[in-house]
C-alpha cells in the first residue's frame, strides 16, 4: 500500500463526501478548507487516480470515489470494531473490573471498597480474585487483573507500578482463647523457641512478614504445618495445634477462635496495606475510579 493513503486522509475523504463542499468539510474537521483540499489531492495521487472532475470552484465525485466512499466506510467501521475487541480482550476499557486482594482484606477492607466503587460507578461488572501477594503481582503483570490490593514490603518503589497506601496493620502473635499466653501484655517471640507454630506457605505476605519477625527475635521457629489461606491458619490456631503471626485485622471477626498478644519493640513488625496498578494503566477510567475510592477509604481509616 502507497504510505500516501492513510485513515487520516480517507477519514477527510469521507467527511467530505458527507458534507458535499470544502467548507462544511473544514469545519466539521476543524480544519482549513485549503488543508481539506489538500488532503484529498493526496489521496488521489496516491491512488493514481482521479475521484472528482472540478467544475469551476466544485469538486464533482466521480464514479470512483463513490466506490472509495463505500468501501472506506466498511474499513473505519470494521477496524473500530478490532480496537473495541482487543481493548475488551485486554480488560481495557470494558465494564469488567478485575480485583485481586489478600484473603485477610476480604474481612473490612474488600466489601467497603467495592460498596464505594459501585456507588461511584454502578455499571461496573466486579470479579474478585484471593490470593497470595506473588500471584496477585504475577497476574497484575499479565493483565489478568486491574488493581490488587497487597502489603508491600518497607521502601518498596518501581516505576511500573502505581502505588497507593491504604493503611498500616501490626502483626501480632496468635493463640488459642485458652492459651495461658493470651494474658501476656506482649511477648518477645525469642521466649517461645518450644512451641510449634503454623504458617501460611512462601508467597504470602503474613508469611514474610512472619519469618521477618522471627529474624528480629533470633529464634528459628519450629513449624509443624503450612497453609495456603489466613483462614484455615486460624483454625489450625484454634484448634491447638500450633501458634501463629497474623496481622491485627483478623481480631475482630475471629475474637471467639484466637486471642492477639502485641510483640515487644525489638521484634515488631508492621505491614503496608496499599492499593497497586500497572503505571501504563493508570488513566483507565475504571482504574481512576478505583484510586479515588481507596484515597477516600484511606482518609476515612486515618481519621478513625
Amino acid at each position: 500500500m502507497d504510505d500516501g493513503i492513510t485513515l487520516k486522509k480517507l477519514d477527510i475523504f469521507l467527511t467530505f463526501m458527507r458534507t458535499g463542499t470544502l467548507a462544511e468539510a473544514a469545519e466539521a474537521l476543524g480544519l482549513s478548507a485549503v488543508s481539506v483540499h489538500r488532503a484529498i489531492h493526496s489521496l488521489e495521487e496516491a491512488l493514481k487516480c482521479p475521484l472528482f472532475r472540478q467544475e469551476g470552484r466544485l469538486l464533482v465525485p466521480l464514479p470512483s470515489a463513490q466506490v472509495l466512499a463505500e468501501q472506506g466506510q466498511q474499513v473505519l467501521a470494521s477496524l473500530d470494531d478490532a480496537i473495541k475487541a482487543v481493548r475488551e480482550t485486554a480488560g481495557v476499557y470494558s465494564n469488567q473490573f478485575k480485583l485481586g486482594a489478600l484473603y485477610s482484606l476480604t474481612l473490612g477492607t474488600v466489601p467497603q471498597l467495592i460498596a464505594g466503587l459501585k456507588l461511584r460507578k454502578g455499571e461496573l461488572n466486579i470479579e474478585l480474585s484471593l490470593d497470595s501477594n506473588t500471584v496477585l503481582f504475577n497476574k497484575l503483570k499479565a493483565l489478568e487483573l486491574d488493581v490488587i490490593l497487597v502489603a508491600l514490603e518497607p521502601g518498596f518503589e518501581d516505576p511500573d507500578f502505581i502505588t497507593l497506601p491504604l493503611f498500616e496493620d501490626d502483626i501480632c502473635l496468635a493463640v488459642p482463647p485458652d492459651s495461658p499466653l493470651q494474658a501476656l501484655p506482649q511477648t518477645n517471640l525469642d521466649n517461645l523457641n518450644d512451641a510449634t507454630f503454623v504458617t501460611l506457605a512462601k508467597g504470602f505476605a503474613t508469611s514474610q512478614d512472619s519469618y521477618r519477625a522471627f529474624d528480629k527475635a533470633g529464634m528459628t521457629p519450629n513449624v509443624v504445618m503450612q497453609v495456603s489461606d489466613i483462614f484455615s491458619l486460624i483454625s489450625m490456631v484454634s484448634a491447638g495445634v500450633g501458634l501463629a503471626l497474623l496481622p491485627r485485622r483478623v481480631e475482630a471477626v475471629f475474637e471467639n477462635k484466637i486471642r492477639l498478644i502485641p510483640l515487644a519493640p525489638e521484634c515488631q513488625v508492621t505491614q503496608q496495606i496499599s492499593m497497586v496498578c500497572l503505571a501504563s494503566r493508570e488513566r483507565d477510567p475504571r482504574i481512576l475510579s478505583c484510586i479515588a475510592e481507596c484515597r477516600s477509604y484511606a482518609r476515612r481509616i486515618a481519621s478513625k
